[in-house]
């Protein structure tokens, strides 16, 4: 929180502290003193401010009209009305460990009221080993006070994730970067796991997106994505050309 900012609400949960703060238009969620895990534009809930959020978007383009679509942690809900406001979705479900972020999403951050979305309170692990073959598009995006959630981390998980997808169905994985590798902490796991050829993009925050398909390969065919970024960008006030530009199979991407 920077001399700018103006504290609207701290609370306490189970988990550690939470704030909202606001400064110059926009509104942060805070995991403890110093994560900023989330930013909403005041004016327009379903802008997306991060290049990570906007860089995840890039697994609608192979699943442009899921009939349900999954999102592990909600965070302040930027990417849940963006995706409600901006794309064809039918239901959409997001898990999140933490009620109260829930609520001060609700409360401060304009998440969405709209009947095609709903919140589920509990564990991301719980849910999907209870749901397999339920979704067509995965968002996963499980992070803490200190950093990426244990389970990002596990075989287990990310296999049990896998199994949520229908056949056709993407995964999208928001990952940390290894230093200046661009390659994920996971990527061992990763690769054993899905093999070499899923894509990924890496951006400045230190980020790095995969998108894992149900089965075989995503296609990449730059020059349609690209059309379809073209497409979208006018709506979004944003493009998505230049993380386009920079995805790569994973035995081909290269450091930053």
């Amino acid at each position: 929180m920077n001399d700018e900012e103006v504290l609207l609400e701290k609370l306490r949960d189970d988990y550690g502290q939470l704030r909202i703060t606001e400064a110059e238009g926009y509104r942060f969620l805070y995991f403890g003193e110093q994560t900023e895990q989330s930013c909403s534009f005041v004016a327009e809930p379903a802008w997306l401010e991060y290049d990570y959020t906007r860089a995840m978007l890039l697994g609608c383009f192979w699943q442009s009209t899921p009939r349900d679509t999954l999102m592990l942690g909600l965070g302040g809900g930027a990417l849940a009305n963006c995706l409600i406001e901006h794309f064809q979705s039918g239901k959409l479900t997001a898990i999140e460990l933490r009620p109260a972020v829930v609520e001060l999403a609700s409360r401060w951050l304009g998440l969405t009221r709209d009947e095609r979305f709903h919140v589920g309170i509990g564990c991301a692990e719980s849910y999907v080993r209870s749901a397999p073959s339920s979704c067509d598009l995965l968002f996963m995006d499980l992070y803490m006070e200190g950093g990426i959630s244990r389970l990002q981390m596990q075989k287990e998980f990310f296999q049990a994730c896998h199994r949520t997808l229908r056949p056709g169905g993407v995964m999208v994985i928001n990952q940390w970067q290894m230093g200046e590798t661009g390659q994920p902490y996971a990527s061992r796991l990763l690769q054993d796991l899905f093999g070499d050829r899923y894509l990924q993009v890496a951006v400045e925050e230190g980020n790095i997106l995969l998108f894992v398909p149900a089965s075989g390969e995503l296609q990449l065919d730059r020059v349609a994505m690209l059309e379809w970024a073209d497409r979208l960008e006018q709506q979004l006030g944003y493009s998505l050309r230049p993380y386009i530009q920079l995805l790569r199979r994973a035995n081909e991407a290269p450091p930053l």
